[in-house]
């Protein structure tokens, strides 16, 4: 629930100061990077469970397959929507 409020609190923020641009790209630039920094963490996180650096040899092909047939939906659905809605 806290992120669902999290969320409607930007959307509101984002809303009232849509005419100032430079806040707007200031607040695009600075997600970019937190969204690098919670990426980096993760790997920091997984890297030190010992449990899982052992099933990596596992699990690592599964993950691989999921991950990247995850990827290719995600770009075969943007290009039909960015198609229908914005060509």
């Amino acid at each position: 629930m806290e992120v669902m409020l999290f969320l409607a609190a930007g959307v509101l923020v984002g809303y009232l100061s849509r005419s100032k641009a430079t806040f707007l790209m200031g607040a695009g630039i600075a997600a970019m990077w937190s969204l690098y920094l919670l990426i980096f963490l993760l790997g920091v996180s997984v890297g030190a469970n010992d449990a899982a650096i052992r099933a990596f040899g596992r699990l690592g092909w599964q993950a691989f397959v999921l991950c990247t047939g995850g990827i290719l939906g995600s770009i075969l659905v943007s290009c039909v929507v960015s198609r229908m809605f914005f060509d």
